[in-house]
């Protein structure tokens, strides 16, 4: 028996293989999701592009004929039993390439805003609370109840109504009369100030001489990532770009990202400055303050290793958060990331970078979302 006239479900036959795929694009992103996260083009190209991203095609069932061969209508010709070889390739073509289908497979189109907004689904600042000294947000508004005056586009219909009606009733009359100017009622706002949960992140960026092409490309990639991440999911996000050698300078976005390396490693530099900035613009009791450094732990020395164990405590007295990223060989554990392991406190996240898959899990780890105490995913990137 055919479709029916009543079978709607061949009516949206287009819109439901459109769902599939879109879900396919979506497991595909899902299950390459560090390779493409790292992708060159994304962090060299101009932020606009287009991502394409291998997935298995779909294919509809269908009876498929060998108009080769004698006309067929799908049935064999009898006389077979179970378990025989028909044939093994094809009759008369020995060694000839089989012709049986392989996996297809397709690149999708993505866009890089689309990617990120996957990439952000579950990623927010740590331990982000309002701050009842600080900055006012002011851009909350509330019903401030009904006026007689007011623009046409707040006119409230229904009070208007009701009050031609008690109108009417006062002078003996029953049901709507002539409109009067007196009836019109208007709805109005008020603003409300409230404490707004404003965050500082300070990132910082070692650019000494032992930051090679692929160390330099894996930070850029990160940050690339954070600050796109932050600028995506918070208003009130203040940004500062500190460059350290042997010696510490803040710098502008552009410089930041651009900046080669040369010089020596003095990491207490870079920590030093960020307390700086901290009590100066970023005051703890009015600020949520997130510092974020990217290094290789080259550092200058066992006694720079210790002073900035102990900066990094300082940096955490005043910070809601702070986070460590090392980039360098798998087998490699760096004196200064062996000098971080000492420190417990949960909102310290000290991680190793060894290769391109791994930013997305670093990004994971340090923009967790839980609170004080709270432990981040597991399982996203190795410890130290």
């Amino acid at each position: 028996m055919g479709p029916t006239r009543g079978d709607w479900s061949l009516q949206r036959k287009g819109p439901t293989d459109q769902a599939r795929h879109e879900e396919r694009v979506r497991e595909a992103i899902r299950e390459h999701i560090g390779d493409i996260v790292a992708d060159p083009a994304i962090i060299t190209g101009d932020h606009r592009a287009i991502v394409r991203v291998p997935v298995r095609s779909l294919k509809e069932y269908r009876f498929r004929f060998d108009e080769e061969r004698q006309p067929q209508v799908g049935q064999g010709g009898g006389g077979t039993t179970p378990g025989q070889v028909l044939a093994k390739g094809r009759a008369g073509h020995p060694g000839e390439a089989g012709e049986g289908a392989g996996a297809e497979v397709i690149e999708a189109e993505i866009s890089v805003d689309d990617l990120a907004a996957l990439v952000f689904a579950d990623l927010a600042l740590p331990n982000l609370d309002a701050k009842p000294e600080g900055r006012l947000d002011a851009s909350g508004v509330r019903p401030g109840g009904v006026r007689p005056r007011g623009p046409l586009s707040a006119l409230d219909k229904r009070r208007s109504l009701l009050q031609n009606l008690r109108r009417q009733a006062r002078l003996g009359g029953a049901g709507v009369g002539p409109w009067a100017e007196s009836d019109l009622r208007f709805r109005s706002w008020r603003e409300e100030p409230r404490p707004g949960a404003a965050a500082a992140v300070i990132a910082m960026r070692d650019v000494s001489g032992s930051m090679g092409e692929f160390k330099k490309y894996i930070v850029r990639s990160f940050c690339f990532w954070m600050v796109r991440f932050l600028r995506a999911r918070y208003d009130d996000v203040e940004l500062v770009f500190i460059a350290h050698h042997t010696e510490a300078r803040e710098v502008d976005e552009a410089t930041f990202f651009q900046l080669a390396e040369s010089g020596g490693t003095r990491v207490s530099s870079a920590y030093t400055l960020a307390l700086e900035i901290m009590a100066r613009r970023f005051p703890p009791e009015q600020w949520n303050v997130y510092p974020f450094h990217f290094s290789d732990g080259d550092n200058w020395g066992d006694a720079d290793n210790r002073r900035c164990v102990d900066l990094v405590r300082q940096l955490l007295a005043g910070a809601a958060a702070m986070g460590y990223g090392e980039i360098g060989e798998a087998a490699y554990r760096s004196p200064l990331l062996a000098a971080f392991g000492e420190i417990t406190d949960p909102r310290f996240v000290a991680l190793s970078l060894h290769e391109r898959r791994d930013v997305y899990p670093g990004l994971r780890r340090f923009f967790h979302g839980g609170h004080s105490g709270e432990a981040p995913p597991a399982g996203d990137a190795p410890r130290p």
